[in-house]
Order: structure tokens, then sequence, then C-alpha cells
């Protein structure tokens, strides 16, 4: 007896044809091919595809089925908005509009003015994020919702707030291991023509990920500890904690963290730093964000607040 495999019809989702359909349902549709990821590792995969001055690896190393499914890797955003103040300096598609906020709005005001451009068509086939701003709200941003003073001096000069929205995401499902190389086809002219320039990003993605990994990066994290330097004395931190206190007393305040930044000279590379910290300290919430010359590292064993179709 012999047996005719069935073919699939579309290494795509969706086809074509439904892609088509779908574009007349919003202008924001998912194209993503589904690939074998059981010889990769979203570290190897983060080295392959991170080119240019913005990236982003977003991993899930240990929790579970529940809290550690997916892994996200993003990179060559066609978005990117910062700001600084009242200033906001959104780039797209390389283009550059500088704006000065108006009394009453804020950073996140204009954020979510992008966002509302998109309407997203969802597909169930998908993990809760397939797309949309990644990034930071730095702490001077909370001077637009309280009325605080401004008097700390400014030695980082970094943006207040910074986001990229990247065409083109890499989910991992550690769960299936597999890869969904996805890409966000924003409708604004031909489905079908829209439809096959997704599918040709998508195999530019598939083929870098087919590169020979790469060597490590130079610059490895030290075994030597190193001593932190802190930017207050130890005299003025008692001085802060006395203070509050006080205002507990005096019951302005309930509770306050009394902080202080500890800074180390760095001879590694910022993401050796990052694979060090995932092999010491795993957990369900790890990121590492390459924006210009900002790279932010990190490591959380729970979510600080989460929104579904809100």
């Amino acid at each position: 007896m012999l047996y005719r495999l069935r073919r699939n019809r579309s290494v795509y989702y969706p086809s074509k044809e439904e892609f088509i359909r779908r574009s007349k349902l919003g202008n924001l549709v998912p194209v993503y091919r589904e690939i074998l990821a059981d010889m990769e590792t979203p570290v190897s995969a983060y080295r392959k595809l991170a080119r240019g001055e913005y990236s982003f690896l977003l991993e899930s190393v240990e929790g579970g089925e529940r809290l550690a499914r997916y892994s996200f890797i993003g990179t060559d955003p066609s978005l990117i908005l910062k700001s600084k103040g009242r200033q906001v300096q959104i780039t797209e598609r390389g283009r550059t509009e500088n704006i000065l906020l108006e009394e009453g709005r804020d950073p996140l005001h204009v954020l979510k003015d992008l966002l509302l451009r998109y309407k997203p068509v969802d597909d169930t086939a998908l993990p809760r994020f397939s797309g949309g701003a990644v990034g930071y709200i730095g702490y001077d941003t909370v001077r637009f919702f309280e009325d605080i003073p401004g008097t700390a001096k400014d030695d980082l000069c970094m943006p207040d707030c910074f986001f990229i929205f990247s065409d083109v995401l890499v989910i991992f499902d550690h769960l299936k291991h597999k890869m969904k190389v996805l890409y966000n086809a924003e409708i604004s002219g031909d489905p079908s023509q829209t439809y096959d320039l997704a599918v040709k990003k998508i195999e530019e993605i598939i083929g870098r990920l087919k590169e020979a990994p790469l060597p490590s990066i130079p610059g490895g994290v030290s075994a030597t500890p190193r001593e932190p330097v802190s930017n207050m004395s130890r005299e003025a931190f008692m001085r802060m904690v006395e203070a509050c206190k006080e205002y507990i007393r005096a019951g302005d305040i309930i509770q306050s963290v009394v902080s202080q930044r500890l800074s180390v000279k760095l001879s590694a590379h910022p993401f050796n730093v990052y694979r060090a910290l995932r092999s010491l300290n795993p957990s369900p919430y790890m990121y590492y964000l390459s924006f210009e010359d900002v790279k932010i590292v990190g490591s959380s064993p729970e979510i600080l607040a989460t929104e579904n179709k809100g």
C-alpha cells in the first residue's frame, strides 16, 4: 500500500489569499514562518541578527512553561522614539522629526499616538506579544506626572524615554523548540506586493540564522570583582536615611526607597555582561537593549504590570 505525503501548501502563515482577506480587517498583518530551533539559542540567534545600532533580546531563561515559554529578538527598527525633557525625536524610515511637547502632554502621549496609527489583525497562533514598542521609561519622566524639583545633576545624559518599533521579530518557543520568524506587514498599498515583501524580509532573516555560529565577542567578564564606586558619600546617604525617618514620623510618607548609584569601570563587552548575568541569575524576565550608545542589561523574577486586550 502506498501513502502520499501531503505537502504544506505554504510555509508562510497566513497564505497570500488569507493575507489579502485579513488586510481588509486592519492595517498591520503579521506574516511568519516557523522553523526548527533545537540547534539554536536566543543568545546565538541574537548574535547573528543584531546588526546596526538598534536591537533587543527579551529572554526567558527559567520559570517553566507558564512564565518562560517565549523569548523575543528584534532588530532593524522602522521607527525610533526618544525624548529628553520636553524634546521628543521621532525617526521613521530614515526621516527625523523633532517635537517640542505642549503643556499637558508628555512623551507617552506621543508614543500612544504612534501606536494608535496601527490596527493590528490578531492571529491566535501567536503569543501575546508579537510586535510593538520596546524600550524603557527613565525615572525623570515622572516629572510629567508629579511636581518634584529637578535639582539632581544630569551626569549620564541619557534619553528619558527610548523606544524602537521593529517590523521583524523572532519568537522562540522554548516548549516546542521552534522559532517563528515574523514580519509585521503594514498595509499601505497593494496587499499582494506587501505580502511578497514580507516573505522576502523573512527569508533574509532566516538566511542570517543559517550562517555559521559567530565567534565569541572579545572582552570577556573578569572573575575578579571590582570595587564599585558610589555617586555619594556614606555620610550623605545616611543623612538621606535620617531625613526619610523624619518624614515618616511626621506622616508625610509611609515608605521610601533610598538609593545610590554604584558604578564600575567596564572593560567587558556589554553583551558578555548580559551572558554572565543570565548564567548567575537566570530569571523569567531578562533583557538586553542595545540602542545606539545606550546598553541596558537586566534580570527580573516577575513582571511589574501587564494588560491584556487593553
